[in-house]
C-alpha cells in the first residue's frame, strides 16, 4: 500500500493520542514500516535514529529475535489467563518474583496492569482502599508537582501537572494538591544555589501539609526524572530534604518509575540515581521495552497485610483488568529482563553515559540553548529567545515543533514538549558512535532552526 493511501486511511479511520488534530488533519502521520536495533524506517524507506525509545520505553531496541519468539512461545502454550478469583499462571508469578528481586525497596506484593496510567490509578485506589482500612479515611490527598506527567486516565491525569492533559476534560479532580516543580534553571532565585532552592522546595511543602493537615493527606508522588514534564533532573539535595518532611509528617513516597525504571538514569532505577526511598512503586514501559503493553505496582508487606486483613469485612478485593498480568505480556517482560542482565545492559548504558552527557551539554553554547540537562541516557535542550533574560519564544510560532521536523529531515527522531524542550532518550543499546551520529544530526537541526528563525524576526 502507498504511503499516500495510508495517510488518507489514518486520517479516515484514527483517532491520534497527544497530537494536534487541526494539523493532523491537514499534513497526516510519519508512517513507521520496521525497525532494528536502534534504528526504524518509514513507508518511504527512510531511516530514522530513534531518538525517543519510541515513547520512552524501547530499552533494548528493536527487533530482538528472542523478544519476538518468548511472545510467540508463550502464545501458543497459554495464549491467555488471568489471575481473579486466586487463577495464576508461571508467567505472572515468575516476573513479579524477578521484580522482587530486583527492587530497591523491601517490595511484598505485585500488581500487574497493562499502561502506566493505570498502574499510578492502582496506587491511588491501593492507598485509599488501605487507608480506610486503618481507620484514617480522611487520610486522601495526594501531592504532585507542576509539570509532572503520571498519565491520562481520570486518576492520573488528575495527579498529572500539564494544562494540556487538563484543558477541555474537566480535569483536575479534587484530591491533588500542588507544589512546585523543581526545575532550578526556571524556578531558582537569584543568587540561590542548588542545596537552598531544594530547601526552600522542602519548606514550601512543609508549609502545604500544614495548612492542609498532614492527616488528610495521604502521599506524595514523584518521578525521580521529570519526563514528558521536561526532562527535569531535581537540584542537589531534593529528594532527601522532600522525604524528611513526608516521613515527619507520615505521608507515603510513591515512585513513578514509569520511564526512569530499568536503567535509563545509570542504575535500575531512578530512585538509586536520585537518592529516593520509595514506599510504593509504578513501573510500565522499558519494563518489556515496549514490546507487550505491561505494568506493575510494587508494594510493602506492611500494607499488603493490611488489605489481606480487610477481607474479613470487606470480602473480595474489587480491583482488577482483565489483562492483569496477561501470559503474554509477563513472559516477554521476564524475557526482556533476563536478557538486560545477562547482557548487562544497565552497565552498558551507564558505560556510555558520560560521552552522551557530554555531547548533550555541549548545546549550551548554541545561541538558541537556554538549558541542556539529563542525567544517564535522558536529557533535554531547552530552547530561549534571549539566553540573558531566559525569555522563551512565543507559543504559536512552534519553535521545538519546528525543530523536530527539521530532526526527522536529517534522519532523527526526537520530542517536542512544552516550553519549547526538545527531549532525547535513545533505547539503552546505543553505543557511543550511535551517540555521536545522533547529536550531529540535531545539531543540524539546531542549526537549521536559527536559520529559520532569523527569517521570523
Amino acid at each position: 500500500m502507498s504511503t499516500a493511501d495510508l495517510s488518507l486511511r489514518d486520517r479516515a479511520a484514527l483517532l491520534h493520542p497527544t497530537t494536534h488534530l487541526g494539523r493532523h488533519a491537514a499534513q497526516g502521520p510519519l508512517i513507521i514500516e520496521r525497525g532494528e536495533g536502534i534504528h526504524v524506517w518509514d513507508s518511504e524507506g527512510r531511516r530514522y535514529i530513534e531518538g525517543m525509545a519510541g515513547l520512552w520505553c524501547a530499552a533494548l531496541g528493536y527487533g530482538v529475535p528472542e523478544l519476538a519468539e518468548a511472545a510467540a512461545e508463550q502464545v501458543r502454550k497459554l495464549s491467555y489467563s488471568h489471575l481473579f478469583g486466586s487463577k495464576s499462571h508461571e508467567p505472572a508469578i515468575l516476573l513479579a518474583e524477578k521484580l522482587k528481586e530486583l527492587a530497591p525497596f523491601s517490595a511484598g506484593k505485585v500488581f500487574f496492569g497493562h499502561s502506566g496510567s493505570d498502574a499510578n490509578d492502582t496506587q491511588i485506589k491501593l492507598i485509599w482502599y488501605y487507608n480506610n482500612l486503618i481507620g484514617r479515611p480522611e487520610k486522601k490527598k495526594i501531592i504532585a508537582r507542576e509539570r509532572a506527567y503520571h498519565g491520562v486516565t481520570l486518576g492520573a491525569a488528575t495527579l498529572t501537572g500539564l494544562a494540556v492533559n487538563h484543558k477541555g476534560f474537566d480535569l483536575p479532580l479534587d484530591y491533588v494538591r500542588r507544589v512546585r516543580c523543581p526545575h532550578f534553571y526556571r524556578e531558582g532565585l537569584p543568587g540561590e544555589t542548588e542545596e537552598e532552592f531544594s530547601t526552600r522546595l522542602a519548606d514550601e511543602l512543609e508549609a502545604l501539609i500544614v495548612k492542609e493537615g498532614a492527616d488528610t493527606i495521604a502521599a506524595f508522588i514523584a518521578e525521580p526524572v521529570m519526563g514528558a514534564g521536561g526532562v527535569v533532573v531535581p537540584p542537589a539535595g531534593y529528594f532527601e530534604k522532600v522525604q524528611a518532611v513526608l516521613e515527619r509528617h507520615d505521608i507515603l513516597l510513591i515512585d513513578d518509575e514509569v520511564i526512569c525504571g530499568f536503567g535509563r538514569t545509570g542504575r535500575w532505577f531512578g530512585s538509586q540515581t536520585l537518592g529516593m526511598r520509595p514506599d510504593t512503586m509504578s513501573l510500565a514501559k522499558a519494563l518489556s521495552s515496549g514490546y507487550q503493553p505491561i505494568s506493575a505496582v510494587l508494594i510493602p508487606d506492611r500494607m499488603y497485610e493490611v488489605l489481606e486483613a480487610g477481607s474479613k469485612d470487606l470480602g473480595v478485593f474489587g480491583h482488577g483488568y482483565t489483562y492483569s498480568g496477561h501470559p503474554v505480556c509477563a513472559a516477554v517482560a521476564l524475557k526482556n529482563l533476563e536478557l538486560m542482565q545477562q547482557r548487562r545492559v544497565v552497565e552498558r548504558a551507564a558505560a556510555v553515559a558520560d560521552r552522551f552527557q557530554s555531547r548533550l551539554r555541549a548545546f549550551a553554547d548554541h545561541p538558541l540553548v537556554g538549558e541542556a540537562r539529563g542525567v544517564g541516557l535522558i536529557g533535554a535542550v531547552e530552547l530561549v529567545s534571549d539566553k540573558a533574560s531566559r525569555r522563551g519564544f512565543a507559543a504559536a510560532l512552534g519553535v521545538a515543533a519546528y525543530c523536530q521536523a527539521r530532526a526527522e529531515a536529517h534522519g532523527l527522531i526526537v520530542r517536542a514538549l512544552g516550553g519549547d524542550t526538545i527531549a532525547f532518550c535513545p533505547p539503552l543499546v546505543v553505543s557511543e558512535a550511535d551517540i555521536d551520529e545522533l547529536f550531529d544530526r540535531f545539531a543540524r537541526a539546531l542549526d537549521d532552526t536559527a536559520a529559520w528563525l532569523a527569517t521570523q524576526r
